[in-house]
């Protein structure tokens, strides 16, 4: 595997893990919304994890 397939296979894990949305679904989106998603997804976890 190469750098950006481990990352592409990171992006997707996280996503789903955090929506459960399907591997297909995550893949079909753009490279910058699944790199929007899994920022806003850890922005949302850091601010919970903080008691915000």
């Amino acid at each position: 595997m190469t750098c950006a397939t481990d990352r592409l296979h990171e992006e997707v894990a996280y996503v789903a893990y955090h929506f459960h949305w399907s591997w297909e679904s995550i893949l079909d989106m753009e490279h910058h919304d699944r790199v929007r998603y899994v920022s806003e997804i850890a922005r949302i976890n850091n601010r919970i994890s903080q008691g915000r």
